[in-house]
């Protein structure tokens, strides 16, 4: 496993970008032109000043390059069979501050 600070992430992933830009042939110009985002977008990109994740998900698709999207979010494992057993899917977590239960909520009516 790799720890790198968000820093070091955000340039490694600009820099993965670039190469494969210039893989493509392609302009930063013309990849923000086809990507529909735009060109300082591309720039902070490619450079690691980050950028919003719909600029990085259409740099991404236009680079031919949805699997690594792809695998920030795989499917999810949970069979039909597990979800029919729990009874419904989960939409939140539980609250993180729940009490112990005491002697006088667990008595039987």
């Amino acid at each position: 496993m790799i720890f790198l600070t968000c820093e070091e992430w955000m340039e490694r992933i600009g820099e993965n970008l670039k190469a494969r830009r210039l893989r493509e042939n392609l302009s930063q110009q013309t990849l923000a032109a086809r990507s529909g985002v735009s060109l300082n977008a591309v720039k902070n990109l490619e450079s690691g000043r980050g950028a919003s994740v719909h600029s990085l998900v259409s740099v991404c698709r236009t680079l031919g390059a949805v699997g690594w999207i792809d695998s920030l979010a795989p499917a999810s494992e949970t069979s039909p069979l597990e979800i029919a057993r729990r009874g419904r899917m989960r939409l939140r977590a539980a609250p993180q501050n729940r009490r112990a239960p005491t002697a006088a909520s667990t008595r039987p009516l």
